[in-house]
């Protein structure tokens, strides 16, 4: 029995598609396991595309995208998702407490054992401040529980940051996966079509695939997905 099987586990992530680029093979596993996952998407991931924020002006768009949200939940099988506004890549124009505010809420809703976040040292200004607010709500105190923060690598942010930076992802959990949790995973990336690209980008196909053979390579297994964890009690 893996430490996850059973658990309840909560996936907070920035954008729409976040919730399976770096983790979306595993929660299929988990999910097979018998564990129950749900997911936060705290921003509407969209509206950066333009020089200033109107969502009026996406609406469509936005419409589309919550669609494909749907569509991509049913590939993994979380049980259920809950997605927020906050402005996309412009998480640093809320107040943090306003994000750490409605982990807190989600946290006490669902009463997760575990959750999975982005890792700190993402070059996108949004992972990294939902990663900052996920331990900000998870503090370590006597009634906490939270038994464990996992980061995971999300393609085309993670590997992206300077080779010499102090915050580079340098994994020390690995999860073992079937062809078939991968597969279930680029499935639902595909389902984004605002967010899934052509070979050679990390988000494709293709990328996916190769890196989930390159982490399981690296473990003596068929494919893989890597982690950071950053606190654990267990």
């Amino acid at each position: 029995m893996n430490m996850f099987e059973g658990k309840r586990i909560l996936v907070v992530v920035a954008h729409p598609d976040d919730e399976l680029l770096g983790q979306g093979a595993t929660i299929h596993r988990l999910v097979r396991e018998g564990s129950v996952c749900k997911a936060v998407i705290l921003g509407e991931g969209i509206t950066s595309r333009s020089d200033v924020r109107d969502v009026s002006k996406w609406e469509k768009e936005l419409e589309r995208h919550h669609n494909n949200m749907e569509s991509a939940r049913k590939c993994i099988g979380y049980q259920e998702i809950e997605a927020y506004d906050f402005s996309d890549n412009r998480f640093d124009s809320h107040d943090l407490l306003d994000i750490v505010k409605v982990i807190e809420k989600e946290k006490d809703l669902f009463k997760p054992d575990f959750i999975f976040t982005h890792h700190g040292g993402d070059v996108n200004i949004d992972h990294q401040i939902t990663f900052q607010a996920v331990i900000t709500a998870t503090r370590p105190m006597s009634d906490e529980m939270v038994k464990g923060v996992i980061t995971f690598e999300t393609p085309s942010t993670t590997e992206w940051q300077s080779a010499n930076s102090p915050f580079r992802f340098t994994p020390n959990l690995f999860v073992s996966l079937t062809e078939e949790d991968v597969l279930a995973k680029i499935k639902g990336m595909e389902c984004y079509e605002y967010e899934s690209r052509k070979w050679p980008h990390p988000r494709s196909s293709e990328a996916l695939m190769t890196l989930a053979k390159c982490r399981g390579f690296q473990m003596g297994v068929d494919y893989a997905e890597a982690f950071m964890i950053s606190r654990l009690v267990y």
